[in-house]
């Protein structure tokens, strides 16, 4: 039951992933690194957890979730599960853009093969 609704879901699950990661990591450096004392990681934590930011990463995550339960109701996981590998180009890819992270040769290898990886899994 492959119609084209069934990769809109799956697009939207890429999309919400890659959104809720970037957003988290883009306010946590706002914030600094995560306190010692117990006490200082709750207060810490909470801060977080209000950040209306950090809740939309929440909401995206949660949304991820309903669209691959609605991409599982028409592809098959062993088709659909191998596109989850774009959310490690897109995060690498926007981390860059985004949040002015250090790409490496290494990073780059990584990214290539696991386009090659889909490709091969996606054509043969």
């Amino acid at each position: 039951m492959n119609d084209k609704s069934s990769y809109l879901y799956l697009l939207l699950t890429i999309i919400f992933t890659v959104y809720g990661q970037l957003v988290i990591k883009w306010r946590i450096q706002k914030y600094g690194m995560l306190p010692v004392e117990l006490r200082d990681k709750i207060v810490f934590l909470l801060k977080l957890f209000l950040d209306p930011y950090i809740l939309s990463g929440f909401i995206a995550a949660f949304l991820a979730s309903l669209s691959w339960m609605a991409t599982m109701t028409k592809l098959e996981i062993s088709f659909a599960y191998p596109f989850m590998s774009l959310n490690f180009v897109l995060v690498l890819l926007f981390s860059v853009i985004v949040l002015n992270e250090v790409i490496t040769i290494g990073k780059i290898l990584g990214v290539l093969f696991i386009v090659l990886g889909l490709i091969i899994m996606v054509r043969f």
